[in-house]
């Protein structure tokens, strides 16, 4: 009950950052499009599982964890630096949806 009525004033309950509230349909589809966007030109069978996982992606964080699936498969068609390069161009769409600490670039 006093941790109810606390919350309902803001007493002692720490402010919630874009990360903390959940992306909505539209804010989902366009990092999601983008993810997209960094394997279209891979067209392996590893890419359609690829494809299907980050389409029954959640979350922002969710999809977050599919960049190693992503980088691995971009590597795999193309290199190193080409899967790094547009693994890095994807930092900015989650930027505000997750930690900062967790927005490594890959090198």
């Amino acid at each position: 009950m006093i941790t109810s009525i606390a919350r309902w004033f803001g007493v002692g309950t720490a402010p919630r950052k874009r990360s903390s509230h959940k992306a909505s349909l539209k804010d989902l589809a366009g990092i999601r499009n983008h993810l997209l966007q960094a394997i279209e030109d891979c067209l392996d069978q590893q890419a359609l599982r690829l494809r299907q996982k980050i389409e029954s992606a959640r979350t922002p964080q969710e999809l977050w964890m599919l960049r190693n699936d992503a980088f691995q498969l971009i590597s795999q068609q193309h290199n190193q630096s080409v899967a790094a390069e547009r693994i890095n161009a994807l930092i900015q769409i989650f930027e505000g949806w997750l930690e900062p600490k967790q927005l490594v670039r890959i090198k």
